[in-house]
């Protein structure tokens, strides 16, 4: 029993919704993998605001899991990612 404990939340593993899943991949991933999957998705296809780093640019991929914005803060982003893992 001891061994479910160690698991923290951002190592449980997740299943993304199929609009994450688009971006990220399917199967079970934890919160920490999705987050550095949807990086590497975000600086491969340029979508940072060049006017403030912090901003996301949603592309037709991202503006599902964005709630239909076109841009959403770093810290926004979270958010909308937590509602996309069950």
């Amino acid at each position: 029993m001891a061994e479910a404990k160690k698991t923290n939340a951002l190592q449980k593993p997740l299943t993304p919704s199929p609009e994450l899943a688009a971006v990220v991949g399917a199967g079970q991933l934890s919160r920490g993998e999705v987050v550095s999957k949807i990086w590497v998705y975000i600086k491969a296809n340029n979508l940072q605001d060049p006017a403030n780093k912090r901003d996301i640019l949603a592309d037709a991929k991202l503006k599902p899991v964005f709630g239909g914005k076109d841009k959403v803060s770093m810290f926004e982003m979270n958010k909308h990612l937590a509602g996309h893992l069950k």
